[in-house]
């Protein structure tokens, strides 16, 4: 009876291996947490545990693109998504990560697909140039036809954002306003009892309140920015 090689075996064991590995179902990565601001129709900030604290993580809405805060209804669309997912537990399903930095996937809160659902009731467009999901073609157009959101809009003003993008204002608008100076949280600050703005020491401690502590009472227009008042000072 012949011995087969050590050398033969282990390319053997090397090759079952990978095989084993590449029938292996792949496992997405997922976050969990809540939403704590909302940034337009297609952009929301999620607080996530970070071991014993938190940590907040920008989520761009996979495969849907709403209009831009200055376009025509995009004040609406923004307010559409509060409606759904602001202050609320959210899961995330991670599908890309943008060139801005912002964790890109579907977002999902009670049980319902929040990218889906922004598409039936006409707050944003599937994003023809990144849409795998052929079920959201189906959402769009069933939006159309009824106009609802966007769709209700005069067809002069119904622009995708893309090609809005490419004109003038909206690369202006899409440039956004420089950063703020003094937007860093410092690191002495830490989550305590405080929960109103007459308690905040500071517009900085305010932020770190909402961005890592998830008191979301404190944005009470839900823009991402806590404590109206008391932050205007500190720009001034």
């Amino acid at each position: 009876m012949s011995t087969i090689p050590f050398a033969v075996l282990r390319w053997r064991a090397a090759v079952g291996l990978l095989l084993a590995l590449l029938a292996a179902p792949l496992v997405a990565a997922e976050y969990q947490g809540k939403v704590v601001a909302i940034t337009d129709g297609d952009t929301l900030t999620l607080l996530v545990p970070d071991g014993s604290s938190q940590r907040q993580i920008k989520v761009r809405l996979g495969e849907i693109d709403a209009p831009e805060s200055r376009q025509p209804y995009g004040t609406r669309a923004k307010q559409q998504l509060s409606d759904l997912v602001f202050s609320r537990p959210a899961r995330v399903v991670v599908q890309d990560t943008d060139r801005y930095g912002r964790t890109v996937g579907r977002v999902y809160v009670g049980g319902f697909d929040v990218n889906a659902e922004m598409v039936r009731r006409g707050g944003a467009w599937v994003y023809r140039q990144y849409a795998k999901d052929p079920s959201l073609y189906r959402l769009e157009a069933e939006a159309k036809a009824a106009k609802r959101g966007l769709w209700a809009l005069p067809a002069s003003q119904n622009i995708p954002p893309w090609e809005w993008r490419k004109t003038e204002s909206g690369r202006r608008a899409s440039a956004g306003p420089p950063p703020v100076a003094g937007r860093a949280v410092p690191g002495s600050f830490s989550c305590g009892p405080k929960k109103y703005c007459r308690e905040m020491a500071s517009c900085e401690e305010a932020r770190f309140y909402l961005t890592r502590c998830g008191l979301t009472t404190i944005d009470g227009n839900r823009d991402g920015e806590p404590c109206e008042t008391l932050c205007a000072k500190a720009r001034r």
